[in-house]
């Protein structure tokens, strides 16, 4: 296996706002909670910390709030990705200054690159930053799916690469530890397939629903690697009604409702998303009260 940044969950982190700012506050409570519960690393600035709407500064700041309230305990990651090469190098060397351990970059979304366009912007994100590079396979919204060859370039390459794989295919996990020789750890984008996944060598997840179980989910993760089958199936299969329940609506939609409802955050996200539905939330309360008991009633 090639080299890993962390082995286990990675959270996913929301970003909370308040009256249409980021609330810098209540990121370093989560980002410490994050850590205070054994997550293994937290990646700021992602599909669930709405990074899409989020300007360069407030990534930054975001980056910064992270790393500060972690003191270093555990990688930050900070998602750089776009479909601008040369933004994206900016901002990854920004992050980075700001205190990233590593970035997470998206496949470019729109442009619809070639095989070499891939390879060179990742390579140009990597030099950039002078620190390892997740590349964030999820062709569901980028509309770009990442060859085998472009990561098998990318590990015969001499650059810190690891793959965040968020197709669904637990196949391609398999395959893309076979095509790079063990040299590019592989991390699940699914929490549905987080078990399947690490059957098949990946090294962890970075998970969504972490943020609001950590602990659960990084021992879903320790089971695995102390031979606990049977147990880390259960707990897998535990989890599983809240994982639904967690998608029912565009992420991080959900999530951030039941963050929210336990008083993590206020419910507030920037359009075009729109807060959960009654029946998204009513489900995904269901589901989290017999996990966390009365903690998960709405205020």
């Amino acid at each position: 296996m090639g080299t890993e940044l962390f082995r286990g969950i990675a959270t996913a982190l929301i970003t909370p706002f308040r009256e249409g700012r980021v609330d810098t506050a209540a990121l370093k409570r989560l980002a410490a909670y994050q850590a205070d519960r054994g997550i293994a690393a937290l990646v700021v600035c992602g599909t669930t910390g709405e990074a899409p709407t989020l300007g360069a500064d407030e990534k930054l700041r975001c980056v910064s709030a992270a790393a500060e309230a972690v003191g270093g305990r555990i990688p930050i990651i900070a998602g750089t990705g776009s479909n601008d090469t040369a933004a994206s190098a900016h901002c990854s060397a920004e992050a980075v200054r700001e205190g990233a351990d590593a970035v997470l970059a998206v496949a470019p979304y729109y442009n619809r690159p070639t095989e070499e366009g891939l390879i060179r912007h990742f390579l140009t994100i990597g030099e950039a930053a002078g620190k390892p590079v997740i590349l964030y396979n999820v062709p569901s919204r980028t509309g770009c799916d990442i060859s085998l060859r472009v990561f098998r370039t990318l590990a015969e390459s001499g650059g810190d690469f690891s793959v965040k794989e968020a197709s669904g295919r637990v196949e391609l996990a398999a395959a893309l530890t076979e095509a790079t020789e063990g040299r590019m750890a592989v991390y699940s984008g699914c929490d549905e397939l987080i078990l399947p996944m690490l059957s098949v060598g990946a090294s962890g997840a970075i998970s969504v629903v972490s943020n609001l179980l950590p602990y659960e989910t990084q021992l879903l993760f320790r089971l695995w690697e102390e031979g606990k089958t049977g147990e880390c199936r259960r707990l897998q299969q535990e989890l599983s009604p809240l994982i639904r329940a967690l998608f029912l609506e565009t992420n991080p939609i959900p999530v951030k409702a039941a963050m929210a409802s336990l008083g993590f955050c206020e419910e507030e996200l920037r359009l075009p998303l729109t807060p959960a539905g009654r029946g998204t939330r009513e489900a995904m309360l269901r589901c989290l009260k017999p996990l966390l008991g009365e903690a998960a009633q709405e205020k």
